[in-house]
């Protein structure tokens, strides 16, 4: 409802404050199943944009104030951040195989969380593709931003080249709305001169007729205002760039300990999440382990619990998600990396499937016991592999090799998780 009351132009500036809000509350109560990079990035945009919206209950969107420009420039500074700071984390970790093998997407299209259909295709381009890819990203990543702060024709090369790189990525791999919400802040770079090209004319006529706002008197009181104003906006300023500058330096590895007066001042922003450090696939992993879950209620007869989303049965082609995030299906891949130690969900994620809780058996694509839950659950990890084009066009997409037990097999005794001794 509040986004409605946004697309409809109604109380703009509130009903960004109650979506923040309720999303921080969001990614405050769902830990570690709303911590994905796309959802700091939606909590610092969505702050920011509170400010740059116009107040009043349904403001003159064509006649009134221009939006600041200082928030302006921090929404285009977010954007900076989000992409020079991606690919400079790739240079820093030291991985030779983005630097200077130019391996890693030998790699990333079905290591990644969650591939999908493309994601086999993509694989499968000739080593030079690859290769050109990788240089083009870093071109795009390291380069391209600096023309976020320059004249028309810069800005509109770099909204162009950063929509090109997000449409790559979404279409060989599910990253949730991460890749919409960065065209969404490429907007920013856009004037009106250059959005008018992408509207009908006679729209362009209707708009540029509409009656402007007046001058506004130069009173002492208004001049006043806007003095206070700006000295507000001067200081939250201030601040948003001393937050990201700290959050950068320590997600660089460039300071690990800060002066107290910063210190203090980021421990208290911590809890708004809302001033971060970004940077996606610092080291490009080069195995695919999948947790394959079975249930039994004899210890004879064991039948699989299927996802959605992640790869499973082995002549499934994997699906695209959209902007959806498959919350659950996303931190399994981090729990088949990190192991059962790293992964505190998967005892409680355990106990639901044993009690046949209804809401989390819903997050997967279907109930292998309809009718009384498991007594036994069993974890076992598989290593994947996309197949060949020969093979996929057989009807199988990805070759899989068991690698040993995950965790324990469990059971429920009195309530209480427990592994079983045989």
């Amino acid at each position: 409802m509040l986004s409605l009351a946004l697309v409809l132009g109604l109380l703009p500036r509130a009903a960004l404050l109650l979506l923040w809000t309720g999303y921080l509350s969001l990614c405050t109560a769902g830990a570690v199943f709303l911590n994905f990079q796309w959802d700091a990035l939606l909590l610092e945009t969505g702050l920011l944009a509170i400010f740059l919206a116009p107040a009043g209950l349904r403001p003159d969107w064509r006649g009134g104030r221009p939006p600041s420009r200082a928030f302006l420039w921090l929404l285009r500074w977010v954007l900076f951040r989000v992409m020079f700071l991606s690919g400079l984390v790739k240079l820093l970790w030291d991985d030779p195989r983005w630097w200077p093998e130019l391996s890693a997407l030998e790699f990333h299209y079905w290591t990644q969380p969650l591939p999908h259909r493309i994601s086999h295709f993509a694989h499968h381009m000739p080593a030079w593709f690859q290769r050109v890819s990788i240089v083009t990203m870093f071109a795009i990543e390291l380069a391209v931003p600096f023309l976020f702060f320059g004249p028309r024709w810069a800005r509109t090369a770099g909204c162009a080249a950063t929509v090109f790189l997000m449409a790559s990525i979404a279409g060989t791999g599910n990253y949730g709305f991460f890749e919409p919400l960065i065209v969404v802040l490429c907007v920013t770079l856009l004037d009106d001169r250059t959005l008018g090209r992408l509207v009908p004319r006679s729209l362009r006529e209707r708009w540029s007729s509409a009656p402007r706002a007046l001058s506004e008197p130069a009173s002492r009181l208004r001049s006043g205002a806007r003095s206070l104003r700006s000295g507000a906006t001067a200081i939250f300023t201030a601040l948003v760039l001393i937050l990201t500058a700290q959050a950068a330096a320590r997600g660089m590895r460039w300071a690990r300990a800060f002066p107290e007066p910063l210190a203090t001042l980021e421990r208290w922003s911590a809890p708004l999440r809302s001033f971060n450090s970004y940077g996606l696939f610092r080291v490009m992993t080069t195995q695919r382990p999948e947790i394959e879950i079975e249930g039994s209620r004899d210890a004879l007869e064991w039948r699989r619990y299927e996802f959605r989303w992640k790869p499973g049965a082995v002549d499934r082609a994997p699906r695209v998600a959209g902007p959806h995030m498959p919350r659950l299906d996303g931190q399994m891949w981090f729990a088949g990396l990190s192991g059962v130690e790293g992964a505190g969900w998967y005892a409680p994620f355990a106990s639901r499937l044993l009690e046949g809780t209804p809401e989390v058996l819903a997050l997967l694509a279907g109930n292998p016991f309809p009718g009384e839950p498991p007594r036994y659950l069993r974890s076992t990890v598989y290593f994947y592999t996309f197949r060949s084009p020969a093979e996929r066009r057989a009807g199988t997409w990805w070759r899989r090799e068991r690698a040993g037990r995950y965790c324990a097999t469990l059971e429920l005794v009195d309530g209480e998780l427990r592994a079983v001794r045989w």
